[in-house]
């Protein structure tokens, strides 16, 4: 081991002492993201470049969120990861520092722009049916203390509380300063040999070459005369039209299914909607904290900024 993890981390969703009993076997794979920045999209490529196949494959199944304490025991994600016999991909949404390092386990982390994830996760929020499990979570947990808060319709008004203002008239998880936090700690780690930056905005642009770079980093070589149909079976496009089967308990947790949680892939969605001054704040927020190469990377991703691993700051 690298080192422990640094902190704990716990919140409706997450609960970082989840992986104190995880047991890594060499080649695992992690996928660290902030919520709705692409974490499933990249849990597909995974999948596609580690089974060599375009074959759809259930992804919550197959790569287990770790830290997610409203579901399973962790006593039961721990066995079905022990008893998977394939290369596994495992999904975190805690801070790189709230996770223990592994010399031989791979970190790809996927970023997106702040205000681009603060629009889905409110569409992402809107559609949960399961209020009733992080309403738990949070009444049994003395660090929290309250169920969960439910989310305005707003836009404007969830942003709100995404900014956490003192006159924000609801809460929310998963806000602006949580997501500078996980961008931070990601950041201050790109430099090390088994820590893969991606950016949602790359992935769009050219996810042949994205790709290339994952495959490479996870030291895959799918066949050349495969590579075409592994891309394609990457795009947002084929992963709607196998949402069934990707996802295939969507149904159950969300309105819509796998069409509500694969909304639309699109980025400045928040154009028009939230207003001139909301944006301003949150620039002025980030530029605040964040450094400013990470700050342009964020914003513009890795053709548009350059090379995270070789960034001065």
């Amino acid at each position: 081991m690298t080192r422990t993890a640094l902190r704990v981390c716990r919140t409706w969703h997450m609960d970082s002492r989840r992986w104190d009993g995880f047991r890594p076997r060499d080649g695992d794979v992690v996928i660290g993201t902030f919520p709705k920045c692409g974490t499933t999209w990249t849990q597909q490529i995974v999948s596609l470049l580690i089974f060599e196949s375009v074959e759809p494959k259930p992804v919550m199944a197959i790569s287990p969120w770790v830290d997610a304490r409203f579901m399973l025991p962790i006593e039961d994600v721990l066995g079905k990861i022990e008893a998977q016999t394939h290369r596994r991909f495992l999904k975190t949404h805690l801070p790189f520092d709230a996770l223990p390092v592994f010399d031989t386990v791979r970190y790809i982390h996927v970023a997106r722009d702040g205000l681009d994830a603060f629009m889905s996760w409110h569409n992402h929020t809107l559609r949960y049916k399961r209020f009733a499990a992080l309403d738990a979570v949070g009444l049994g947990d003395e660090t929290i203390g309250r169920p969960y808060p439910r989310p305005s319709a707003s836009p404007r008004e969830f942003f709100s509380g995404w900014m956490e203002d003192a006159a924000a008239p609801c809460g929310v998880d998963c806000t602006a300063a949580s997501f500078l936090d996980i961008e931070l700690s990601y950041w201050s780690a790109r430099r090390a040999a088994n820590v893969l930056l991606v950016h949602y905005n790359d992935l769009k642009a050219d996810l042949d070459g994205e790709m290339r770079r994952v495959a490479s980093f996870l030291g895959c070589e799918p066949p050349a005369d495969l590579w075409p149909k592994l891309v394609e079976a990457a795009t947002f496009e084929a992963m709607k039209r196998e949402g069934k089967a990707l996802l295939p308990s969507a149904s159950a947790a969300f309105e819509g299914g796998h069409e509500g949680f694969l909304f639309s892939g699109k980025n400045e969605r928040w154009r028009g909607v939230l207003s001139e001054d909301d944006i301003a704040r949150y620039r002025e927020r980030a530029r605040g904290t964040l450094s400013a190469g990470l700050q342009k990377w964020l914003e513009h991703g890795r053709l548009g900024a350059g090379e995270p691993r070789t960034a001065a700051d």
